[in-house]
């Protein structure tokens, strides 16, 4: 049985942000799961008897060799592929590098990599990511909004 075909799969996703503000985003390579060649925020499968930040660290270590601390949960969301048959369901966290320069590990399964402005990110991007890119969007300005409140 394949997760994510058999039954709902759990991804788990990194919004990385800089002190810029830029985000960190990869070009999804050939032998990605779905929707290859566009642009995404990393993640990935969530194993079994694992936490979602420890998958979190465990994935953004063996795809891009970095060391990151995951922040405050951005949003659940649902990431349904019809044409692809994929179902997954996925939590994406706000984060940033503790350690490393990110670099492509797998190259397999990541084509390119990035550092984007919210306003300039590339296209296409994934279904999943287009999401989180809006809600983050969302929380900047809310976040703008409060604090001039103050």
């Amino acid at each position: 049985m394949k997760r994510g075909t058999d039954y709902i799969g759990v991804g788990v996703g990194a919004i990385i942000v800089n002190d810029l503000g830029q985000l960190f985003l990869a070009r999804r390579g050939v032998k990605a799961k779905n929707e290859r060649g566009c642009w995404e925020f990393p993640g990935g499968s969530v194993e079994f008897g694992e936490t979602l930040a420890e998958a979190l660290k465990r994935e953004m270590n063996e795809e891009y060799g970095i060391e990151i601390s995951v922040g405050e949960l951005l949003d659940v969301a649902d990431h349904i592929l019809p044409e692809e048959g994929q179902h997954w369901v996925s939590p994406t966290y706000i984060c940033r590098i503790q350690s490393g320069e990110p670099g492509i590990v797998e190259p397999e399964k990541c084509a390119e990599i990035g550092w984007f402005y919210p306003e300039d990110a590339p296209e296409p991007l994934s279904v999943i990511s287009r999401t989180n890119l809006d809600h983050y969007r969302s929380k900047l300005s809310q976040d703008k909004r409060t604090n001039t409140r103050s």
